[in-house]
């Protein structure tokens, strides 16, 4: 009789919203993962997310872990620390999933690469390539014929994350609604695309918005200033909004519009397809504000015919639960499942953010725009 493997032995670094609120309950529940380790700069926060009762080491750095058998890691930092945290972790030889923005730039993501010659897989991905719509759209796009154009626009009524802490200051967060809310746009649109190498960026941005305190989420728990150090000089701003326009090395032209903050009544997101035989539009709302369209909606626009696509009723945040089964999957749970847990590289995500990277690069480049000045402390948790 065979048994199942034992759970995955998993550490989570960062206690904040996203450790909090998805992390650890889907964690908890999935049968191939087991909590292991929680590792934050705050003990208080930390010691909340471990359940009670149960062995789970808590740490205020990941160096405290290295007694701890872990066979992967979730990386749930504030930006400046994704690529530290990640490749301490990959040079012992445990993969890791880390939240986006991945990495900053470009140089960050070779970091990655490097560290990642143990073999261990570097994961990472939008949780949106999981909801039901976006799953609908790209089943549709065999009909759309040779693909032209796509279009990515993420609008919030008002969403600034952190006015005052490290989610404002470039230093730190590397950039803005770009990083933000952008780096799942291009994930999403560049997946359905077939991940093309992008050529040129033509891009623009602004922050009208970061001193309006209508701007602020009104729906965020992060507390200003948490999860890092931005002591110093006077913290160098993001920007709130992003447009730009990119040219795949395939020929489709692809429209990016980032938004934290906006005119606009209620959150939104449009996906827009343009191909030889047809025009398909997703419109819904990413993420989980609660200012958000009341459901999605994909049509096809044909000569002229526009009809709507059947969409199935779905809950806020069930892409995240589909998102925790594909890690397991990637690290071999799956049946036919290439690789297996502790070092696997097979279907790691190094490829496709480097591509995401590069974007990140060349869009704040010809923003005039470089990167970060100061680089971040090389500590952390």
């Amino acid at each position: 009789m065979s048994t199942a493997p034992a759970p995955l032995r998993t550490a989570v670094l960062g206690a904040g919203w996203v450790a909090r609120e998805v992390w650890a309950p889907l964690l908890a529940e999935h049968p191939d993962f087991e909590l292991a380790a929680v590792v934050d700069a705050d003990p208080a926060a930390a010691r909340a997310l471990a359940p009670s009762g149960g062995a789970v080491r808590v740490a205020a750095r990941a160096e405290e872990l290295a007694d701890v058998p872990l066979d992967v890691a979730v990386v749930a930092l504030p930006n400046h620390l994704h690529v530290p945290a990640a490749r301490a972790l990959l040079r012992r030889g445990v993969p890791v999933f880390v939240e986006k923005p991945v990495c900053r730039t470009g140089a960050e993501a070779r970091e990655l690469g490097t560290a990642a010659v143990s073999g261990a897989g570097v994961h990472a991905w939008s949780a949106a390539r999981h909801r039901a719509d976006v799953r609908a759209l790209a089943a549709l796009l065999p009909e759309l014929g040779e693909l032209r154009a796509l279009g990515l626009n993420w609008t919030r009524a008002a969403g600034i994350p952190q006015r005052d802490g490290w989610f404002t200051d470039r230093r730190l967060a590397g950039g803005g609604a770009l990083l933000d809310l952008g780096w799942h746009l291009l994930d999403v649109g560049l997946d359905l695309l077939g991940w093309p190498a992008v050529t040129r960026v033509l891009g623009t941005l602004s922050g009208d918005w970061l001193g309006r305190a209508e701007g602020a989420a009104d729906w965020s728990s992060r507390a200003a200033g948490s999860a890092g150090d931005a002591s110093g000089p006077p913290a160098e701003r993001v920007e709130d909004t992003a447009r730009g326009l990119l040219l795949t090395a395939t020929g489709v032209a692809v429209s990016l519009e980032s938004r934290w903050a906006s005119h606009q009544p209620l959150d939104s997101t449009v996906i827009t397809v343009e191909g030889t035989e047809g025009v398909a539009v997703l419109r819904g709302t990413f993420g989980f504000s609660p200012h958000r369209l009341a459901r999605s909606s994909l049509t096809v626009l044909r000569r002229g015919r526009e009809e709507d696509v059947p969409l199935p009723e779905e809950p806020v945040g069930a892409e995240y639960r589909r998102q925790v089964d594909e890690l397991a999957r990637r690290l071999g749970r799956a049946a036919g499942a290439p690789g297996g847990a502790g070092g696997a590289r097979a279907g790691d995500s190094l490829a496709e953010i480097t591509v995401l990277a590069s974007c990140v690069d060349l869009f704040y480049a010809a923003a005039d725009r470089v990167a970060p000045a100061a680089p971040a402390p090389a500590a952390h948790p």
